[in-house]
């Protein structure tokens, strides 16, 4: 790692990447914070997506092919302090890699490959450990693609990030769309569209799976506003065998994406 360690949590670099953890910074510098060593080396993977790379001397000892990966593309590569990397940090323990990235979202219009099988939409999901839980499940079990609409949170948040362990760079995702907007694309590109919802009239034990399906996963408070429930071709409720009062939104995903998965690979 060329040059002297960083200490200076004022310098102009350190500042130019911490105002990424505010996400009208993000938007503005179209920019993002990628955290810890599964992150950065799947942001790695992607070329032109890793614009630079922040790794005090603990990281580059434990993670050498990571630091030499991004030299060897010709980023900047800073080592830092421990203090500079706690002021970059977005956790209480930092792992001592921080990558800068480039925003990767797709249009929903180019989203989908040509034959769509499995897709999530997240509607109100506010919560952005959930919400990248989720992105990391529907990678998981083969999704095509995550549509985070205009009332989710931002999946560049870093705690959204650090949860869908490097999923974020696996699979295109969409942010930003109207709900009404992204079921109709999903409907014109032949996926039925199911809200999973505890008030759901059917449950999975009653519905076909086997085709291609678009689920819509809602607020992890109070689930999906009637009106997304009327966008939906159909409302499911996943089955409460024992005395459990209902499933939290990552695990209910889970298990909706995975029987849509299964199902299909059975038919």
């Amino acid at each position: 790692m060329a040059g002297s360690e960083l200490t200076n949590v004022r310098s102009p670099r350190v500042k130019a990447a911490r105002r990424l953890t505010k996400r009208a910074f993000r938007e503005q510098d179209r920019k993002f914070l990628a955290e810890g060593p599964q992150a950065v080396r799947e942001a790695l993977r992607l070329d032109g997506v890793t614009l630079e790379l922040f790794a005090t001397a603990e990281a580059e000892q434990r993670h050498p092919e990571i630091v030499a990966e991004a030299a060897g593309r010709g980023l900047p590569v800073h080592r830092v302090s421990g203090e500079v990397m706690a002021e970059l940090s977005q956790t209480v323990t930092p792992q001592g890699l921080l990558a800068v990235c480039g925003l990767v979202h797709v249009p929903l219009e180019d989203a989908l490959p040509a034959a769509p099988r499995l897709v999530a939409v997240l509607a109100h999901v506010r919560d952005p450990g959930n919400a990248g839980t989720v992105l990391r499940t529907a990678d998981a079990a083969g999704a095509d693609a995550v549509v985070f609409t205009d009332a989710s949170v931002d999946p560049y948040n870093g705690k959204c990030v650090r949860a869908s362990a490097g999923s974020l760079f696996h699979l295109p995702v969409v942010i930003g769309a109207p709900v009404s907007a992204a079921v109709r694309h999903l409907r014109e590109r032949g996926l039925r569209v199911l809200a999973a919802d505890g008030a759901g009239k059917h449950t999975l034990d009653d519905v076909d799976l086997s085709g291609p399906t678009a689920w819509i996963f809602g607020n992890e408070a109070w689930g999906l506003p009637e009106e997304v429930l009327a966008e939906a071709d159909d409302v499911v409720r996943v089955p409460i065998y024992g005395q459990a009062e209902s499933l939290n939104l990552a695990t209910a995903a889970a298990v909706c994406l995975y029987s849509s998965a299964r199902a299909q690979r059975l038919s």
